[in-house]
């Protein structure tokens, strides 16, 4: 079996842009993968990366050497060494679609590749509910769309400032530093209406994207402890582990963090500091699926649970609850449900309207488990190559 064509298509729907990768074999069998960029700046980059890759590396090769390409990927390229985002987020893609390509050659779901399944459906939580509230009544009057969606779990962000009025829910991050007591009050009191509105049974996470001093998110987070987080995120710079291991020492919840590191060599420092309770790498930008296994096996090591971070698109949610079945240390999975039906429309059997009471079984079709829509995905074609090219 041979790779031989690859389509690349890159959407942009509602704000968002899920680059979406589809490889052909010889046999007529295709695989997807996706680079998981749909948010922020480079995902055109990625897109030009994966063109590359595919013609000097991949393209001829036989789709069942997944870690034998993945290595090639890796070693030359040169930049993948010390590489960030933008060609992590290209080997990510690749990676992803030889593993859907070969679970459908062997008609079994991706997870039976990767040792078996370790649970039949996963408990997720809910983000993106939050984007446009401002102040603390609005994020707790916001927090009734998840749970009125069943879910009993929910991540928001108390440093964010909602853009009024933007069509797609946005909002801004805190930029230099730049935090004073107003803001913190503003931050804790969006917390606790959270919690009151929601009572002690719901899991409340909280996502600081690194935006804070540590002086400042140490200073914060010791007055969010009483409103028992199941996890504060990204407290500090995701390249200041020993930042990180700051905060966890200093506070009395738990600390998670991953998801701008890439590969197992990203995360080297992070599990030697035990800076972390949970570790976030995400599918479609750490280095792939298998990449997130060997993270998720080096976190359990270090006694450390694993929530796969996830904000693409639908492809990136199939290949996240493949890993998530097979990894014993899975503590829950991130989902964004609420976005407009044409996001999830890509695929035919999108996940995030599958769940049910804050679950979602895990599919056990071959491979992902899904398949593009032709009609949906045809106009957002990018590239198309062939090795004949």
């Amino acid at each position: 079996m041979k790779i031989t064509r690859a389509q690349i298509y890159l959407t942009e729907i509602d704000g968002r842009r899920p680059l979406i990768l589809r490889l052909w074999t010889d046999d007529g069998i295709q695989g997807l993968g996706e680079a998981a960029l749909a948010y922020g700046i480079g995902v055109t980059g990625a897109a030009a990366i994966i063109e590359e890759m595919l013609r000097k590396i991949v393209l001829g090769r036989d789709p069942h050497d997944v870690e034998p390409i993945w290595s090639d990927l890796y070693d030359h390229t040169f930049w993948a060494k010390g590489g960030g985002p933008i060609i992590y987020a290209a080997i990510s893609a690749i990676e992803t679609a030889l593993w859907d390509i070969k679970g459908r050659a062997l008609g079994v779901p991706v997870y039976q590749l990767m040792g078996g399944s370790y649970r039949k459906d996963v408990r997720c939580y809910a983000n993106g509910w939050s984007f446009r509230a401002v102040t603390a009544d609005e994020t707790a009057k916001a927090a009734e769309i998840p749970l009125k969606a069943g879910y009993d779990a929910i991540k928001f962000y108390p440093l964010a400032t909602p853009i009024r009025n933007h069509p797609n829910g946005i909002f801004a991050h805190v930029s230099r530093r730049e935090f004073d007591r107003d803001f913190e009050d503003l931050a804790v009191a969006r917390v606790k209406a959270v919690r009151d509105a929601v009572g002690p049974k719901v899991d409340i996470m909280v996502d600081m994207s690194a935006e804070l001093a540590t002086a400042d998110i140490l200073r914060l987070g010791r007055r969010l402890e009483e409103f028992d987080l199941m996890f504060l995120e990204e407290p500090v710079d995701p390249f200041d582990p020993e930042g990180m291991k700051m905060v966890a020492d200093g506070l009395r919840c738990p600390v998670a963090a991953g998801e701008r590191l890439y590969t197992r060599y990203g995360f080297k420092r992070l599990f030697e500091l035990r800076a972390v309770a949970v570790v976030q790498p995400d599918i479609g930008t750490v280095g792939g699926m298998m990449e997130t296994k060997k993270i998720a096996a080096i976190a359990e090591m270090y006694n450390m649970r694993v929530q796969p971070h996830l904000c693409a698109g639908p492809v990136a949610t199939a290949a996240a609850l493949q890993v998530d079945a097979c990894i014993p240390n899975f503590l829950i999975q991130e989902l964004y449900p609420f976005r407009v039906p044409a996001h999830f429309d890509l695929v035919d059997q999108p996940l995030e309207p599958q769940v049910r009471n804050g679950r979602v079984a895990i599919p056990d079709r071959p491979g992902l488990g899904v398949d593009l829509v032709e009609r949906n995905v045809a106009p957002f074609l990018r590239a198309e190559i062939a090795l004949d090219d």
